[in-house]
Protein backbone atom coordinates (compact mmCIF):
# COMPACT_ATOMS: atom_id res chain seq x y z
CA UNK A 1 0.00 0.00 0.00
CA UNK A 2 2.68 2.37 0.83
CA UNK A 3 3.90 2.00 -2.38
CA UNK A 4 0.87 2.74 -4.66
CA UNK A 5 0.68 5.81 -2.38
CA UNK A 6 4.38 7.32 -3.36
CA UNK A 7 2.98 7.30 -7.19
CA UNK A 8 2.60 10.78 -8.68
CA UNK A 9 -0.72 12.24 -7.97
CA UNK A 10 -2.03 12.47 -11.19
CA UNK A 11 -0.85 8.24 -11.43
CA UNK A 12 -3.36 7.89 -8.27
CA UNK A 13 -5.98 9.84 -9.81
CA UNK A 14 -6.14 7.66 -13.07
CA UNK A 15 -5.56 4.60 -11.38
CA UNK A 16 -8.23 5.11 -8.96
CA UNK A 17 -10.77 6.50 -11.93
CA UNK A 18 -10.20 3.20 -13.83
CA UNK A 19 -11.29 1.08 -10.62
CA UNK A 20 -14.34 3.05 -10.31
CA UNK A 21 -15.28 3.30 -14.04
CA UNK A 22 -15.37 -0.44 -13.66
CA UNK A 23 -17.33 -0.84 -10.74
CA UNK A 24 -19.46 1.73 -12.04
CA UNK A 25 -20.21 -0.48 -15.23
CA UNK A 26 -20.09 -3.47 -13.25
CA UNK A 27 -23.41 -2.33 -10.91
CA UNK A 28 -25.32 -0.94 -14.66
CA UNK A 29 -24.59 -4.13 -15.73
CA UNK A 30 -26.31 -5.94 -12.74
CA UNK A 31 -29.00 -3.27 -12.32
CA UNK A 32 -30.27 -3.67 -16.22
CA UNK A 33 -29.80 -7.21 -16.24
CA UNK A 34 -32.02 -7.66 -12.57
CA UNK A 35 -33.72 -4.47 -12.65
CA UNK A 36 -34.85 -3.75 -16.55
CA UNK A 37 -34.54 -0.59 -17.91
CA UNK A 38 -37.74 1.17 -16.72
CA UNK A 39 -35.39 3.54 -14.52
CA UNK A 40 -31.76 3.86 -14.35
CA UNK A 41 -31.08 1.78 -11.01
CA UNK A 42 -27.63 1.29 -11.55
CA UNK A 43 -26.95 4.85 -12.59
CA UNK A 44 -29.09 5.86 -9.28
CA UNK A 45 -27.59 3.00 -6.72
CA UNK A 46 -23.90 4.48 -7.78
CA UNK A 47 -24.71 8.06 -6.71
CA UNK A 48 -26.10 7.04 -3.19
CA UNK A 49 -23.36 3.99 -2.49
CA UNK A 50 -21.12 7.41 -3.72
CA UNK A 51 -22.70 9.68 -1.21
CA UNK A 52 -22.04 7.53 1.66
CA UNK A 53 -18.43 6.45 0.75
CA UNK A 54 -17.33 9.67 0.00
CA UNK A 55 -18.81 11.04 3.50
CA UNK A 56 -17.15 7.36 5.04
CA UNK A 57 -13.52 8.71 3.33
CA UNK A 58 -14.34 12.36 4.30
CA UNK A 59 -14.96 11.34 7.73
CA UNK A 60 -11.64 9.52 8.53
CA UNK A 61 -9.68 11.88 6.49
CA UNK A 62 -10.71 14.32 8.57
CA UNK A 63 -8.88 12.45 11.42
CA UNK A 64 -6.21 11.35 9.52
CA UNK A 65 -2.92 13.82 10.59
CA UNK A 66 -0.64 12.41 8.27
CA UNK A 67 -0.98 10.97 4.85
CA UNK A 68 -4.37 11.79 3.56
CA UNK A 69 -3.69 13.26 0.42
CA UNK A 70 -2.61 10.46 -1.60
CA UNK A 71 -5.73 8.70 -0.33
CA UNK A 72 -8.14 11.31 -0.70
CA UNK A 73 -6.38 11.45 -4.54
CA UNK A 74 -6.50 7.75 -4.88
CA UNK A 75 -10.06 7.34 -3.69
CA UNK A 76 -12.33 10.18 -3.61
CA UNK A 77 -11.00 12.17 -6.69
CA UNK A 78 -9.97 8.68 -8.38
CA UNK A 79 -12.39 5.76 -7.60
CA UNK A 80 -14.95 7.99 -6.69
CA UNK A 81 -14.88 10.35 -9.24
CA UNK A 82 -14.69 7.13 -11.89
CA UNK A 83 -17.34 5.43 -9.92
CA UNK A 84 -20.50 8.23 -9.26
CA UNK A 85 -22.17 9.49 -12.54
CA UNK A 86 -23.60 12.88 -11.91
CA UNK A 87 -23.07 13.49 -16.07
CA UNK A 88 -24.97 10.25 -16.95
CA UNK A 89 -27.14 10.81 -14.07
CA UNK A 90 -28.39 14.17 -16.00
CA UNK A 91 -28.50 12.74 -19.65
CA UNK A 92 -30.68 10.09 -18.19
CA UNK A 93 -33.70 12.92 -16.38
CA UNK A 94 -33.28 14.51 -19.75
CA UNK A 95 -34.22 11.74 -21.95
CA UNK A 96 -36.92 10.80 -19.60
CA UNK A 97 -38.69 14.09 -19.57
CA UNK A 98 -38.10 13.86 -23.21
CA UNK A 99 -40.28 10.67 -23.63
CA UNK A 100 -42.89 12.15 -21.53
CA UNK A 101 -42.14 10.97 -18.16
CA UNK A 102 -41.48 14.12 -16.36
CA UNK A 103 -42.89 13.09 -12.79
CA UNK A 104 -40.76 9.67 -13.07
CA UNK A 105 -37.88 11.78 -14.06
CA UNK A 106 -38.31 14.53 -10.97
CA UNK A 107 -38.79 11.87 -8.72
CA UNK A 108 -35.64 10.42 -9.68
CA UNK A 109 -33.75 13.27 -10.13
CA UNK A 110 -34.72 14.59 -6.28
CA UNK A 111 -34.11 11.01 -4.68
CA UNK A 112 -30.65 10.71 -6.17
CA UNK A 113 -29.54 14.31 -5.21
CA UNK A 114 -31.34 14.18 -1.51
CA UNK A 115 -30.10 10.41 -1.38
CA UNK A 116 -26.42 10.90 -2.39
CA UNK A 117 -26.60 14.37 0.42
CA UNK A 118 -28.77 12.05 2.96
CA UNK A 119 -26.17 8.93 2.70
CA UNK A 120 -22.80 11.42 2.72
CA UNK A 121 -24.02 12.71 6.05
CA UNK A 122 -24.71 9.39 7.20
CA UNK A 123 -21.02 8.33 5.82
CA UNK A 124 -19.30 11.20 7.67
CA UNK A 125 -21.39 10.52 11.13
CA UNK A 126 -20.40 6.89 11.15
CA UNK A 127 -16.55 7.65 10.94
CA UNK A 128 -16.59 10.21 13.02
CA UNK A 129 -18.35 7.68 15.45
Amino acid sequence: MNALLALPPLALVMSGGAIGAALRYLVGVWAFENLGPGLPFGTWAVNIIGGLAMGLLAGVLSRTEHGGEPLRLLLGVGVLGGFTTFSAFSLETFNMIVRGDGMLAAAYAVSSVAGSIVALYAGVMLARA
